[in-house]
């Protein structure tokens, strides 16, 4: 019997590979708004996250979500963000 393909996705922070269901997807919909997705079925263009709030820093720092989004990333966003993950561990 075939075993059943896990699904790999790239964490925009850290850039290690991992099974999806490990990472928080970040979703930008079509009003241009950004927000957590945890249970993965927004619309919208998704880039995804590890768990932990230092992925988060470095995607911050390097502007990796900037560019997955190809839009602006306010500070306020990553400070909604950041209170999510961490309220979430």
């Amino acid at each position: 019997m075939k075993q059943k393909k896990i699904p790999l996705r790239c964490c925009v922070g850290c850039g290690e590979m991992k099974p999806k269901q490990e990472l928080v997807r970040v979703v930008r919909a079509a009003d241009e708004t950004i927000s957590l997705d945890l249970i993965g079925k927004k619309s919208g263009r998704g880039a995804y996250l590890c768990k932990n709030a230092e992925c988060l820093k470095k995607a911050k720092k390097s502007k990796k979500l900037q560019r997955a989004f190809s839009c602006e990333v306010p500070d306020e966003i990553y400070d909604h963000l950041n209170a999510e993950l961490t309220a979430d561990e």
